[in-house]
């Protein structure tokens, strides 16, 4: 038996704490991108990694890992989020990861993967019914049909 039918919300429960983590550690990154490093400093560490389109790429990591990882907290345009969050770890896994193996400790890309998989499970599940895309977007629950006495 599913355990969703026996516990109802237990799905979106689920969808629901894995939104709030990862949303976490995106606002993270995109803060710090934001706030610590700059525009400037971002745009050079990736000069220096060889990542195309420097200073576009920078925009868009940055802006996309801090608004993307708000939008995340609230559940807001989550499938649409969650595919620029997964493109932006894609470029992180293929520009700056993928050639050092899998773990983090030798800049390998085990967190870009797990983060990268996470954004688009989101994107392709949904946020699920706690969320603001779950209350804009609720279905009715269709009727039970009558019966005939």
């Amino acid at each position: 038996m599913n355990p969703a039918n026996r516990i109802p919300y237990l799905s979106d429960v689920g969808l629901l704490i894995g939104r709030v983590a990862l949303g976490v550690v995106f606002v993270a990154h995109g803060w710090q991108k934001f706030n610590d490093m700059g525009h400037d400093g971002v745009t050079k560490m990736f000069e220096g990694m060889d990542v195309p389109a420097a200073s576009l790429s920078a925009y868009y990591s940055t802006w996309v890992e801090l608004i993307g990882g708000i939008a995340l907290l609230a559940g807001v345009v989550t499938p649409i989020v969650g595919v620029l969050l997964a493109l932006d770890m894609a470029g992180a896994f293929w520009f700056v990861h993928k050639s050092n193996g899998v773990f983090v400790t030798e800049n390998g890309y085990e967190l870009v993967l797990a983060l990268g998989g996470a954004a688009l499970l989101l994107a392709l599940a949904g946020a699920g019914r706690f969320s603001v895309d779950g209350v804009l977007l609720a279905r009715p629950k269709p009727r039970e049909p009558e019966h005939a006495a």
